[in-house]
């Protein structure tokens, strides 16, 4: 990517932003790799039979994967009401039409306490959509074996399972004795892994149908990827016919989607960890010159191949706190968004996966020039109370004039 990153925001009427928080879909997910964006193009002014582009796109997922069959509907979010549905209706038309009216199915979805999560909706959401109930198993903290045994009934049509920082990471059962739990009983397990590297770990671990998100780690279009048995993912595919349609996926987000999965096979992984890992330096080193201000690299919390800076911040001795100076960041021109979901607990990370040439200087003299400014005390205090409702706030005031 050239150096004039940013010659698109003018144009565009748009405050340029600078990605150091990861594939948020809040910021658009990732950089799109030029092989999805070239099939994009491609594909957009011309006409196709959808139901033969889905089958070469099943059969695309199915290589990347390892799955039976694969696939691709508009998100992950969309995957999972859909793959719950598909466990619900099996390809019974009829059932199909019926929902979200679950009379006469198995509804329910065993899911843990802890990875109930909040991704931009609640988690759960996702599966009610469909018309199932949700089983919420043991507590945030601590589920045991016997919990999740205890919570299948005859009624339960699913197990699903959730890999991501959002969740809680220890006291959950893990994926291998999850899924020997559920199929003891004939229970399918869905595994949300939105954000996730593994292409193959989690089927091998015992999922049933695995869903990924095509524009996060894989540098795709906006859709969700489904993998899978290929009986579950015949009925994925079916819900088309009905709670499905309004999640249906366009011709160039699947064209876009197997572009991207051919090109996660052949991308060079050394060099693209050796750029980030460059980045991390430089930002750590600009960070250890402040007092109060403690870097670190650290992995990734669900083993990604991939490492972040994490700044605790000490606001008596910085002169900010870690809100502060994240918001401080984020309202600067360009922005530069960080990972901010724990900065009430005084730190935020940097992340390196998503940088356009360039941009890990303008990091670091941004963050320079914030920290100096913070224990200068010129950077204004923010209420804590109103980022926490950032998310709610964003949404109702969507057409305000900034």
């Amino acid at each position: 990517m050239a150096s004039n990153w940013d010659a698109f925001y003018g144009a565009a009427g748009l405050r340029p932003v600078v990605n150091v928080s990861g594939t948020m879909t809040s910021l658009g997910a990732s950089i799109a790799v030029p092989e999805a964006v070239e099939a994009v193009a491609a594909i957009l002014p011309r006409f196709v039979q959808m139901g033969e582009l889905h089958a070469r796109a099943s059969r695309a997922v199915a290589a990347a994967t390892g799955a039976e069959a694969g696939f691709i509907t508009a998100s992950a979010s969309a995957g999972i009401t859909l793959a719950v549905a598909a466990a619900m209706t099996g390809p019974d038309l009829n059932r199909i039409e019926q929902l979200p009216d679950t009379t006469g199915m198995k509804n329910r979805v065993v899911l843990q306490a802890g990875h109930n999560c909040y991704y931009g909706a609640p988690l759960s959401q996702a599966a009610r959509l469909a018309g199932a109930k949700v089983d919420l198993v043991g507590t945030a903290t601590l589920v045991a074996e016997h919990n999740v045994a205890g919570a299948i009934t005859d009624d339960t049509a699913a197990g699903l399972f959730v890999v991501s920082h959002h969740v809680v990471d220890y006291g959950q059962v893990p994926l291998e004795r999850f899924a020997e739990i559920c199929h003891a009983r004939d229970v399918p397990v869905i595994v949300d892994a939105a954000s996730e590297y593994d292409l193959h770990g989690f089927l091998r671990a015992g999922a049933d149908v695995v869903i990924y998100s095509a524009h996060k780690f894989l540098g795709g279009p906006t859709a969700g990827i489904v993998a899978g048995r290929r009986d579950l993912i015949h009925a994925a595919y079916m819900q088309n016919a009905g709670i499905g349609r309004g999640m249906k996926v366009g011709k160039e987000s699947i064209a876009g989607t197997m572009a991207a999965l051919k090109a996660w096979g052949t991308r060079d992984a050394a060099g693209i960890r050796a750029r980030e890992a460059a980045a991390l330096a430089l930002w750590r080193d600009t960070a250890k010159d402040f007092a109060g201000i403690d870097a670190t690299i650290i992995p990734d919390p669900t083993d990604n191949p991939l490492d972040r800076l994490k700044i605790v911040v000490d606001p008596t001795r910085a002169g900010a706190s870690a809100l502060d100076i994240a918001i401080d960041l984020a309202t600067g021109d360009p922005a530069v968004i960080v990972r901010d979901h724990e900065a009430d607990h005084g730190l935020f990370q940097l992340d390196p996966c998503n940088l356009h040439e360039g941009q890990a200087a303008l990091v670091a003299a941004r963050l320079r020039d914030t920290l100096t400014r913070a224990k200068a005390g010129k950077l204004k205090p923010v209420n804590a109370d109103t980022w926490r409702r950032r998310g709610a706030a964003a949404f109702a005031s969507w057409d305000a004039e900034d």
